[in-house]
């Protein structure tokens, strides 16, 4: 369903129309204000100092120290130093409406097959008014691979999804779209992707020529003949030429074989074509193939072949095979991956369909989650801040969280259930949140939008878990004054992926990479426990104390796999203790360890597991509580 929202100023669509948005009165003010910088971190790649933030959002410094204050509260920015860094935690907004929307996880695993199947990047995207915007991203590892991340917004006419989901749109999504195309010339409000630039700048009469256009694009598509518009198809500059699709430049005429008009006194200048000219023609094509090509609209070298996946007859979301023309030309593409896309879409639609019969044949009541604890929450915050913290920020993000699977409707009661909040408090939220166009009211029901995901996702989720858990064993080792590390097993060994160092005469130095046996660290061992094989071949003694009867091994396995933690004592190298917990993904597999480790004159062992093992659980809880977030809906790097 098309958003019946105004949106908001510098959200990369409908700027236009945003910018003369009225704010209602009953908006909250802080929320948008809140909503501002995180939009302005999220444009920065997820890190701003404080003062840039007062310069990008012309909010008061003070202002800005107080909201970076309340985020950093909840969880969703770390302050480090005078800069504000974007937290994983903050990825259950996007979380929330990946739940509702139930698409990632009905079709991520198709895609990801395909991508597999094909070893070429396939993504799944959502329109987001006259954009497209990534829900699933299945990249290959290549020295040219596809940088496009979950949440990026791109704009519909630069774009293979963005033809199909226009074949539904009407009138109004068309002007919208014209004025947009108007307001942002060169897609300034779409930072994901290159600017794209005019040849030469706008006279006046192409800026009237423009409004001409989108006041007379009601007529145009009332006079559609054989699924061409008639604007286009008289248009001789427009599909026919062939350098559209590349980046257009001042001294290159678009006019096969007419030389540019030269801007002469009394007149302007004529505007060329460019990208995105020829969206109107291309999105007839699509409604009559039923896909669409990419023949490097976003830059050169990037071509993508897309298909809709329907479900109830309307398009759910489009996936896309995305190459590079060292791989596939556009052509190729099509003719070669064409049929087998057409197979995975129709199992998608089937996967769909699977699921809405279900759904069907046991109605149950609209789930409502569990009251969040808001109002203690929110009263030991303002206890410990002060005027620091601002109540109504806070929530008004959380109402967003009260959406999510089974969740993707809700009227006020239920938000108000949901998230403990008075009804008054909760309306003034949803109000605000419409405003902003994060969601959209139909017969008293609210639902979230794409944009949430506009709120830290897309630099987040490239987030490595050695780079979530990083503050986390930064603020280990400066509790305990001690060496911690992050390490992965591969095969019989570790590798050191995590590191802070104290600077002791006497501690331990080891670097990023650095790979060791697993047998004889207490890394190592937290993470052989979970493998219902281990390997135990070649256990040498390193040290006098090294263990290396297998037998003996694995029995000392079985414990570390029921008390939850390894200590080892001078088995790597004489004089070194350590004590290490595993890192449990979302459904409890490890998938690392954290260790503390000393020299064995500062801690006995008995010291080490009374006083070291509380801290580094309590580190390696806050760290799996990220991890958790982050990897809701994708797949978190290790390294």
């Amino acid at each position: 369903m098309p958003s019946n929202v105004a949106p908001a100023p510098g959200t990369g669509t409908s700027s236009a129309a945003g910018a003369e948005a009225v704010v209602p009165a009953e908006a909250v003010t802080p929320l948008i204000r809140g909503i501002a910088v995180l939009r302005r971190l999220t444009d920065a790649d997820g890190v701003s100092s404080l003062s840039g933030l007062e310069r990008s959002t012309g909010l008061a410094r003070s202002t800005v120290d107080r909201i970076t204050a309340t985020l950093a509260r909840r969880g969703y920015v770390r302050l480090d130093g005078r800069d504000a860094v974007l937290a994983p935690r903050l990825m259950e907004l996007g979380n929330a409406y990946l739940a509702a929307l139930r698409l990632p996880r009905l079709l991520d695993a198709h895609a990801d097959a395909l991508a597999d199947e094909l070893d070429e990047s396939v993504s799944l995207a959502v329109g987001d008014q006259d954009g497209i915007r990534f829900i699933h991203q299945a990249t290959r590892r290549r020295a040219m691979s596809l940088s496009f991340r979950i949440g990026d917004l791109l704009p519909a006419e630069r774009t293979a999804p963005g033809p199909l989901f226009a074949t539904e749109w009407g009138d109004r999504e068309w002007a919208r779209w014209h004025e947009r195309r108007a307001a942002d010339p060169e897609d300034r409000g779409f930072p994901a992707v290159p600017a794209r630039s005019r040849p030469i700048e706008y006279g006046e009469d192409d800026r009237n020529d423009e409004k001409d256009r989108i006041g007379a694009h009601r007529t145009n598509r009332a006079n559609r003949t054989n699924g061409k518009d008639l604007t286009v198809a008289q248009d001789p500059t427009v599909g026919k030429d062939p350098t559209v699709g590349k980046d257009l430049t001042v001294g290159k005429s678009l006019a096969a074989g007419r030389p540019e008009e030269e801007p002469g006194a009394g007149r302007s200048a004529r505007r060329l074509p460019t990208l995105g000219d020829d969206f109107e023609q291309r999105t007839a094509e699509a409604r009559e193939a039923g896909w669409a090509l990419d023949d490097q609209l976003i830059e050169p070298g990037l071509v993508a072949l897309s298909m809709p996946v329907r479900e109830a007859g309307r398009i759910a979301c489009v996936v896309s095979v995305v190459s590079h023309t060292s791989r596939h030309t556009a052509a190729d593409l099509r003719d070669t991956l064409l049929p087998r896309l057409r197979e995975a879409v129709a199992a998608m639609e089937r996967e769909l369909r699977e699921a809405q019969h279900a759904e069907s044949a046991t109605p149950t009541p609209r789930a409502t989650a569990a009251p969040s604890g808001l109002a203690v929450w929110t009263g030991a915050s303002k206890q410990e801040l002060g005027r620091e913290f601002i109540e109504s920020l806070a929530r008004g993000l959380t109402v967003i969280t009260a959406f999510g699977e089974g969740r993707a409707e809700l009227n006020l009661t239920e938000v108000a259930q949901a998230t403990g909040l008075a009804r008054a408090t909760a309306r003034r939220a949803l109000i605000t949140l419409e405003h902003l166009g994060y969601v959209t009211a139909h017969d008293r029901v609210f639902r979230l939008t794409p944009r949430v995901l506009g709120l830290g996702f897309p630099p987040l989720s490239r987030t490595s878990l050695a780079e979530i858990a990083a503050p986390h064993l930064t603020e280990l080792s400066q509790r305990l004054h001690d060496s911690v590390s992050l390490a992965v097993l591969t095969g019989d060994e570790i590798q050191y992926t995590g590191r802070v160092s104290t600077s002791r005469v006497m501690s331990v130095h080891i670097t990023i990479g650095t790979r060791l046996p697993a047998y004889p660290t207490a890394l190592g061992r937290v993470m052989l426990a979970d493998l219902p094989e281990p390997p135990l071949t070649e256990l040498l003694p390193l040290t006098p104390r090294t263990i290396t009867d297998p037998a003996r091994l694995t029995a000392v396995l079985d414990r570390v796999r029921e008390e939850g933690y390894a200590l080892v004592d001078e088995e790597l190298e004489v004089g070194l203790r350590s004590v290490a917990v595993p890192v449990r993904e979302r459904g409890g597999r490890v998938v690392a360890a954290v260790n503390v480790a000393m020299h064995s004159s500062r801690r006995t062992p008995e010291e080490c597991v009374a006083e070291v093992l509380p801290e580094l659980r309590a580190a390696v809880g806050r760290i799996e509580e990220d991890l958790w977030v982050a990897g809701r809906f994708r797949r978190v790097p290790r390294t």
